[in-house]
């Protein structure tokens, strides 16, 4: 009786850690962990599977029973929905970081580097995030938003150090490096080439 008790209330805990995170307020500690376990799985696993990779192997990834996933992520969409959210929060913070830490040039330099792994990772998903942003369209607005405020973090500062062309903008920039994301066809050394391009092409004229 006491350990089926302490089944129900373990079920209880976990259920009430799933409406907890769909409120907004904190998780549990212990929920807190499998979500960060999971959302560091989802990603593992994408790069080497793709956007086909299944819950389960996401699941084994993380160490956790299939239960735990679908108690954090109902939705496979869930799942890549919370990856890019974490993705682009990402991008944002590394703005700052660079922006903090290093030279306006090579701090521009380093976060488009960044964008570029961040471009990636979307790539792998690409129509499973196509079918995020259908289901949520505020999703691409707001986070396409929060980037071109990354770039702003970046570049600004670069071209007020007159390390970048004054006719150029964020928005322009924001344009170039578009394609890098919906490409289902762009090569990891395409990307490469493509940035260094981008680059020469925002040195001001000799």
């Amino acid at each position: 009786m006491t350990q089926q008790l302490s089944a129900t209330t373990s079920t209880t805990e976990v259920a009430a850690d799933a409406n907890v995170a769909q409120s907004g307020r904190p998780l549990r500690a212990d929920a807190k962990r499998n979500y960060e376990r999971l959302l560091a799985a989802a990603r593992v696993v994408f790069a080497k599977q793709g956007g086909g990779a299944s819950m389960e192997a996401i699941a084994k990834e993380a160490g956790v029973g299939i239960g735990t996933l679908y108690r954090h992520f109902p939705r496979r969409i869930d799942m890549v929905e919370a990856v890019y959210r974490e993705d682009v929060d990402e991008l944002v913070v590394a703005a700052d970081t660079l922006a903090a830490e290093l030279e306006p040039w090579p701090a521009l330099v380093a976060w488009l580097e960044a964008f570029v792994r961040y471009a990636g990772r979307k790539r792998t998903f690409l129509s499973e995030l196509h079918e995020a942003f259908e289901k949520n369209p505020q999703l691409k607005v707001a986070s396409r938003e929060r980037i071109e405020g990354a770039i702003r973090v970046v570049f600004d500062r670069a071209r007020q150090a007159g390390e970048v062309r004054s006719d150029l903008d964020a928005p322009d920039l924001m344009q170039l490096l578009g394609s890098m994301c919906m490409s289902a066809t762009l090569t990891a050394e395409q990307s490469g080439r493509l940035l260094v391009m981008i680059e020469d092409g925002l040195r001001p004229p000799r």
